[in-house]
């Protein structure tokens, strides 16, 4: 069965190119465009993985994260963020997601090697 990932970005140009991205591992992928939507997504189904962008319009990530908590959903989230120091990952990682990626970091040939582990 085909792998379904969710991406909440609100950066059209990097939710898109991450989205082809993964498509190339034969995976499928939805799109978020903010929290409000993300959660909407969630709720009528489950992904296998989320990509979770924490700065986002209506709702945040953060709001992602405590409804997927509240809502005991147990699907591996990793976060994609811009926001650095310490205190942000570690605050991802008690309200339960698996990974934290900086996005200025990233490119997209690493994404696939971070995530495939929790698919």
């Amino acid at each position: 069965m085909t792998k379904q990932i969710l991406i909440a970005e609100d950066d059209m140009f990097l939710r898109d190119m991450m989205a082809a991205a993964l498509k190339e591992h034969g995976v499928d992928v939805r799109l978020a465009a903010d929290g409000v939507e993300a959660v909407e997504e969630i709720d009528k189904k489950q992904p296998d993985l989320l990509l979770l962008d924490l700065l986002m319009p209506r709702k945040d990530g953060f709001f992602v994260l405590n409804h997927i908590k509240e809502k005991s959903y147990t699907f591996p989230v990793v976060i994609i963020s811009n926001l650095s120091g310490d205190l942000t990952p570690q605050k991802c990682f008690l309200i339960g997601a698996k990974d934290y990626l900086v996005k200025s970091d990233m490119d997209e040939d690493e994404l696939w090697p971070r995530i495939k582990k929790f698919l």
